[in-house]
């Protein structure tokens, strides 16, 4: 059984990157496989960097692959390691402590 938020419904992660085509859908894919591998019942939702503050409504996590200018009240986690491969385990590591601590 996936764990998911304390309503039942799946996280919700925002994939953000520079036009919201390419890279948000690599690491976004990658991410929902290794996240629901541990058990995590995740829904991914993509956009440029600019759109997140209209689209982090209901959302546990932002995964960037750029600095994200805003000033926003839901955790940003550098998507960088998810293009390099480097440290991409400690980012998944980080994303699902914060998504079980998420109310």
């Amino acid at each position: 059984m996936q764990s998911t938020t304390p309503s039942g419904r799946p996280y919700k992660i925002v994939v953000a990157c520079g036009t919201a085509i390419a890279t948000s859908t690599h690491v976004s894919l990658k991410l929902k496989e290794l996240l629901e591998e541990r058990g995590l019942d995740v829904m991914m939702s993509q956009c440029r960097v600019s759109e997140v503050p209209s689209v982090i409504s209901g959302a546990q996590a932002v995964i960037a692959t750029s600095q994200v200018p805003f000033d926003i009240d839901v955790p940003v986690v550098d998507g960088i390691p998810f293009l390099t491969g480097i440290g991409r385990e400690e980012v998944v590591d980080q994303l699902e402590e914060i998504l079980k601590n998420a109310q």
